[in-house]
């Protein structure tokens, strides 16, 4: 099926709708005219985040907005039927930087301790780096940003898994039904062995030998369970 990727288009954006005129303003504007340096001609992909996307072509721009007319029909994506969310545990800095699918997790060895008015800070930082990411990578959805949650609301969660440096090869993980996997990456410090009773039943799925730093982590554990859910076979 045909993505946004597939096209010629010189750049993706995400609008609330895909009218047959668009103006875009503000920040992705900005972007567009001073860093992409798009201009009058020039194709542009739009899509709404939820899987409907449509080519567009400058047709107009100015210091206030650039207007596009749409060039082809809406499009539609399905939805993949499997896939991997991430939990991972809090950190001071850099992780909204790397991770764009992520339910934040508190944890008892959670070093940077989080009240709610700077939990929301995180997540509206992690919800726009989902976005600006989704826009770069030129995908249909934006990835869900969840509420912080601590370690022991995650249990029952279909295809819940630990990552550890010890535990069975992403290859020999149990196939869960859709949506996928959750991987849970937990602080530098682990997770207490009472975190881990009360996510019972999960599986340990390991990363390797070697100590990941709490930003490297995440995108290991998703890279490889990732590589893994596209080679399933199809339903």
């Amino acid at each position: 099926m045909r993505g946004p990727a597939d096209t010629a288009a010189a750049a993706h954006v995400f609008v609330e709708g895909l009218a047959d005129e668009l103006r875009i303003t503000g920040a992705d504007g900005h972007h567009l005219q001073r860093v992409r340096r798009l201009s009058t001609g020039e194709r542009v992909t739009a899509a709404d985040g939820s899987g409907a996307w449509r080519l567009y072509e400058i047709v107009a721009a100015d210091a206030a907005a650039l207007r596009l007319a749409a060039r082809e029909p809406i499009e539609y994506s399905v939805a993949p039927s499997m896939g991997v969310a991430l939990a991972v545990g809090l950190t001071k800095r850099g992780l909204e930087d790397v991770v764009t699918a992520v339910t934040p997790v508190r944890s008892e060895r959670t070093v940077v301790r989080w009240d709610a008015a700077r939990s929301e800070r995180a997540i509206a930082r992690l919800q726009l780096a989902a976005r600006e990411a989704s826009m770069q990578a030129r995908r249909v959805r934006v990835p869900v940003i969840e509420p912080v949650l601590a370690v022991g609301e995650l249990a029952g969660r279909p295809g819940l898994v630990v990552a550890d440096r010890v535990g069975v090869a992403p290859a020999e993980l149990a196939v869960p039904s859709p949506p996928g996997w959750t991987v849970l990456v937990g602080p530098e410090g682990g997770l207490s062995a009472a975190e881990l009773r009360s996510l019972e039943p999960f599986e340990r799925v390991a990363l390797g030998p070697n100590v990941l730093r709490a930003g490297t982590a995440p995108i290991a554990a998703v890279a490889l369970l990732a590589d893994r859910a596209r080679v399933l076979p199809a339903e």
